[in-house]
């Protein structure tokens, strides 16, 4: 970047994998965003990393708010006239993974978790991108799960075969098919997609039982978002090795 940081915004980012990518970007010497619904947690994230020496600061953002994404980006155009890396973290799941069964999956579930997961990430990286198109190398990664892979949840060999639930699975497949879709469209920029798999981590979502830290979990995202200009787009990855769609 000439002359200037890079500049993330990581949705999502008060706590768990959103803010720890936040501080391995900032080690790395990014100047980061952390956006979050909640101001109070929010702001005591950033000034939790600011503790640390590195460069945040908090941005209100519910990603499922019209307004929120709009005002995110009347921000970052005032502030800083672009945008280097877009982490579209903020996910939920509304029902316990591993343990739905589609015949008790409720309507509601699946658009709760859709809304959240697949609707808002769309929208708010459609109305970043002409920032993102102001870098010099901007980076799209979306936070995905190895559980929005079709080819494994078919696969009755496959680690994942038993244990699925369909509105999350679901929105992160999708989520996934808007990964490609947008590296398709943007392959001749200088803008890189991809979906990134963090494993299964110590986190709300992923609970005490998950194996991996989530130092760890968060090395992905932070990969991709940092990745040269000779890196992939429009891939599926965890820890640097591709995962099928």
């Amino acid at each position: 970047m000439t002359n200037a940081k890079k500049i993330a915004l990581i949705t999502g980012a008060n706590k768990g994998l959103g803010f720890e990518m936040a501080r391995q970007l900032g080690q790395a010497g990014v100047r980061v965003l952390l956006a979050a619904r909640d101001p109070q947690k929010g702001e005591a994230a950033a000034a939790k990393l600011r503790g640390e020496g590195l460069d945040a600061q908090f941005l209100k953002l519910d990603v499922t708010d019209k307004r929120d994404r709009a005002a995110a980006s009347a921000f970052l155009e005032e502030k800083f006239g672009r945008l280097d890396i877009l982490i579209n973290n903020a996910g939920v799941s509304a029902e316990p993974l591993g343990t739905g069964k589609v015949s008790t999956t409720t309507e509601d579930a699946i658009r709760r978790t859709f809304d959240t997961n697949f609707f808002a990430p769309v929208a708010l990286t459609q109305a970043l991108l002409p920032l993102l198109a102001k870098s010099d190398a901007g980076r799209i990664v979306n936070m995905s799960s190895i559980l929005g892979s079709q080819t494994l949840q078919a696969d009755p060999a496959s680690p994942i075969y038993n244990f699925k639930s369909l509105s999350y699975d679901a929105s992160k497949a999708a989520l996934n098919s808007f990964t490609i879709h947008l590296a398709h469209e943007l392959k001749d920029t200088k803008i890189k997609v991809n979906s990134a798999h963090p494993g299964w981590v110590k986190t709300d979502m992923g609970t005490d039982a998950a194996p991996m830290e989530i130092p760890e979990g968060a090395k992905t995202g932070v990969e991709l978002a940092l990745v040269g200009d000779d890196g992939p787009t429009g891939g599926f990855f965890h820890l640097g090795k591709p995962l099928p769609w």
